[in-house]
């Protein structure tokens, strides 16, 4: 018999994670692997955030927490929610947990029972469906089309509802795709879900502010009859360059905030006190590098989407904001290249181009791969021409 648990047999590694640790490892013996696998913003956090940080260590504010966020910080958040959402929470609403993946595995560990289902629109970010059955619930996947620019239709949201289905969740943008819901598209699907009164939504915000095009960001918690069964995760990792600070934070029913507060409780209590006095000045300080970083991004965006498009059996949609792209594949599968799966495609471009990237099965949808342009410009160039170089071999 062996000692692991059985529910680790329902799950499998972060494909992401293991893409980036690949080539890590293959530049630490001495191979020139360009990384494009990593959702990771190359920018630096800001200096007045490290600054904030620094103090709080002088100041000796070295000790434990509230278990889901300090007073200041819960404070800080509120106030992120009424600016630039134009949501009212209390306090006593807010969660603050070790990264926005924390407060989603204990949003899922705090309120499924074993038989709920979640509905996960394709392509998802890797994590959802393994936390979903971690829980003890069950994913219900389904597949956004292309032509429909990767995005839930409330045509197949109506058609995977069950008596079963217990939480929605959407991403906008979204992490694998870069697509974003607009408010039109909300509000379709809003009319389905509140028909449904007993599903919950779980929007994943994190990306709310790398956007491009004028593209109006607007969030599941503004329809104000599902704002009492909305859960609305943000976090600084992605915005405010803070990937390794670890702080991610949720509003919401008190009923959940509550049940999260227990579960967080009894596993890694609060997260570090010196990561939230920095995110605090994160939230409440100036905010105007988020717009210049985000035109970096939409720089690289354009010379990612143009490059790609240029390429033999490659196509790719022109994303509404994170800082990915997510090309098709399909026409490079085929008995002249003799390759079967997007995996096959990532596995060949590693090994025979050096570039790493990770295969669209991971995020639930065959025939692609996704591209992350949170890299320099010169990176991008070394590794675009790469790939165009190796699609060619193949179509030769």
């Amino acid at each position: 018999m062996s000692i692991v648990s059985n529910n680790l047999k329902r799950i499998k590694p972060s494909p992401t994670i293991a893409v980036t640790t690949k080539a890590r490892e293959m530049r630490a013996a001495g191979k020139d692997v360009i990384g494009l696998g990593a959702g990771e913003p190359d920018f630096d956090t800001p200096d007045n955030v490290k600054d904030a940080a620094i103090e709080a260590i002088k100041k000796g504010d070295t000790k434990y927490t509230a278990v889901d966020g300090t007073p200041e910080l819960k404070k800080a958040i509120v106030e992120k929610f009424k600016r630039e959402n134009n949501l009212s929470y209390s306090t006593d609403q807010v969660t603050v947990g070790t990264g926005g993946k924390q407060v989603i595995y204990n949003t899922f560990m705090a309120t499924l029972n074993k038989g709920d289902e979640v509905i996960i629109p394709a392509p998802f970010w890797v994590s959802y469906p393994d936390m979903v059955l971690l829980a003890g619930g069950t994913p219900k996947i389904v597949k956004c089309d292309e032509r429909d620019g990767f995005k839930l239709s409330a045509r197949k949201l109506k058609k995977a509802i069950t008596k079963k289905t217990k939480w929605l969740i959407l991403n906008s943008p979204s992490n694998p795709t870069g697509a974003g819901y607009t408010k039109d598209e909300i509000e379709e699907l809003s009319e389905i879900l509140i028909k449904n009164k007993k599903i919950f939504i779980l929007s994943d915000d994190i990306y709310e502010h790398i956007r491009y095009d004028n593209f109006n960001f607007f969030t599941t918690a503004q329809i104000s009859k599902l704002k009492d069964r909305t859960l609305t995760m943000n976090g600084v990792s992605k915005s405010y360059a803070m990937t390794g600070w670890r702080i991610g934070y949720a509003a919401g029913p008190k009923e959940i905030i509550t049940a999260i507060r227990k579960i967080q409780s009894q596993s890694t209590s609060n997260p570090s006190s010196i990561s939230q006095a920095a995110a605090v000045e994160a939230l409440n300080g100036q905010q105007n590098f988020i717009k210049e970083r985000a035109e970096a991004f939409r720089e690289r965006r354009d010379f990612v989407v143009n490059s790609l498009n240029k390429i033999k059996g490659i196509n790719c949609l022109t994303p509404n904001g994170a800082f990915y792209v997510f090309p098709s594949c399909k026409g490079l599968l085929n008995k002249k290249t003799k390759l079967k799966t997007d995996k096959e495609f990532v596995q060949k471009l590693l090994e025979k181009s050096m570039v790493a990237v990770v295969q669209g099965s991971a995020f639930g949808l065959n025939g692609y791969f996704r591209i992350s342009y949170a890299t320099s410009m010169a990176n991008l160039e070394k590794a675009i021409s790469r790939i165009k170089d190796f699609c060619e071999n193949l179509n030769n």
